[in-house]
């Protein structure tokens, strides 16, 4: 959602005549798009903020704004401990945000791309996440925001609100221009998708995917994230029956203890949760279920982690994100007994291990298979291989089939040939304009590393 809402910043920026800066020191307009549902966010956020301050001693025409959901939470602290911020907007005001963009614009002037300004503070943040070639191929698409539910560990309903459900005319609009652009996949996107309800007719979100699968141009469809309770059988038998829909679903279980899901306010139990993934399941066999899952939670105890432990061991998860328990402000959670830290991080090793176990041999089983995967960009570990995300939502990793980006031809088959927790790795063998098109064939481009001459030197 974070990352949705980056996209539709840069847009409106580029509407009013900016670009995207390569590094903050070439920058009029410094935009930090902040979250808060960890406290790991939030501590790199304000870092970041003051890294900033740098740029703004060195030439005071620069613009320092901040957004996002710590902007919503933190607004009347963050100018006590920022002043030099010259714009907080929260998540509900990112329209007005533009609309400022747009004013400021003329203030500026216009250069030649080569402004750089010297400062000793070193400098934090690329643009990630809008400024790379293949992003445009993923589109995120906003359906919702904010969440009614109140979960006791959650701060999004105090930073996004209640339950707003988009139009579905103002979400299919959305979605013809970003396939006009080039999406490939749109990505629905809410806090809690699979409880969207259009304001006027009541369709629900199973209706919603099969209008927006049905526009022309749309080859992949996926979505992020969902509840268990607005699981229900027919949305399991509406994505089964949509070509177009990746099989993966996301599906925060957070605990397997009936104790801390009442304490959560989850309003689910564990036995519930299992039978609505199983019944998915009979609908959709072959898709990945993924999760989240927390540990430490207030008063959870060795018997009640241990039960998360178990569940984790089952395998039943293709890829889990796992946290030890971050308090925050404004929650109930936050004001709770708290678990000691060490035995926290602890259990998040030994669920870690077990879920990681689980992760690797669902990844093996792609070994000697030939699998389609939208490309993302040059991997970020190593600049002579491209990665690559299946439909399933695993990392692919290949060697480089190109000397310049080539978005036209986003589809690449990789011969998996290596599995590890975080993904596959393998030889790319064909490559396609569209995901239902054969692939032509392709073969590795081998990049010689750079040589320095030092006799010449």
């Amino acid at each position: 959602m974070n990352e949705a809402d980056s996209q539709y910043i840069a847009r409106r920026a580029a509407s009013a005549g900016y670009t995207l800066a390569a590094k903050p020191e070439d920058a009029s307009v410094l935009l930090l798009n902040t979250c808060t549902v960890r406290d790991n966010a939030e501590l790199r956020a304000y870092g970041r903020i003051g890294q900033w301050k740098a740029l703004k001693t060195v030439d005071p025409s620069v613009k320092v704004i901040v957004a996002g959901c710590l902007a919503e939470a933190d607004r009347d602290r963050m100018r006590k401990l920022a002043p030099h911020v010259d714009a907080i907007f929260g998540t509900r005001e990112l329209k007005r945000l533009g609309d400022l963009l747009a004013a400021w614009r003329d203030d500026f002037g216009d250069d030649d791309g080569t402004l750089t300004r010297e400062v000793q503070t070193p400098m934090g943040g690329a643009g990630e996440g809008i400024a790379g070639p293949y992003d445009f191929l993923r589109a995120f698409v906003n359906v919702q925001r904010g969440c009614s539910y109140f979960c006791t560990f959650c701060i999004v309903p105090q930073v996004r609100g209640r339950f707003d459900h988009r139009p579905l005319a103002e979400i299919l609009a959305e979605v013809r221009v970003k396939v006009a652009a080039g999406a490939r996949e749109i990505m629905l996107v809410g806090q809690t998708v699979n409880a969207y309800r259009e304001p006027a007719t009541g369709e629900d979100f199973a209706d919603l995917c099969v209008h927006v699968a049905a526009l022309p141009g749309v080859e992949r469809l996926s979505f992020v994230t969902s509840h268990p309770k607005d699981l229900n059988e027919k949305l399991a038998r509406t994505l089964a029956g949509i070509p177009q829909m990746n099989p993966r679903f996301h599906l925060a279980v957070q605990s397997a203890s009936n104790v801390m899901l009442r304490r959560m306010n989850r309003k689910y139990t564990i036995e519930e949760y299992l039978e609505r993934v199983g019944v998915f399941l009979q609908h959709n066999p072959s898709w990945a279920i993924t999760t989240d899952m927390i540990v430490g939670f207030p008063g959870e105890t060795e018997a009640d982690f241990e039960q998360t432990l178990a569940l984790a061991g089952r395998g039943l998860f293709a890829q889990a994100y796992m946290f030890v328990y971050s308090p925050r402000r404004g929650t109930p959670a936050a004001h709770w007994d708290q678990v000691d830290s060490a035995l926290a991080h602890e259990r998040l090793r030994r669920l870690a291990a077990a879920q990681d176990a689980a992760c690797r041999a669902y990844h093996d089983r792609k070994i000697g298979t030939t699998v389609r995967a939208l490309i993302t960009g040059t991997s970020r570990k190593d600049a002579t291989m491209l990665a690559a995300k299946t439909t399933d939502n695993v990392t692919v990793i290949f060697p480089t089939i190109e000397d310049t980006p080539t978005p036209a031809l986003p589809w690449v088959d990789v011969r998996v040939e290596r599995a590890f927790v975080w993904g596959v790795k393998g030889t790319p063998v064909g490559r396609a304009a569209r995901w239902e098109l054969p692939g032509q064939a392709v073969a590795a481009r081998r990049r010689e590393p750079d040589v320095i001459d030092l006799l010449a030197l």
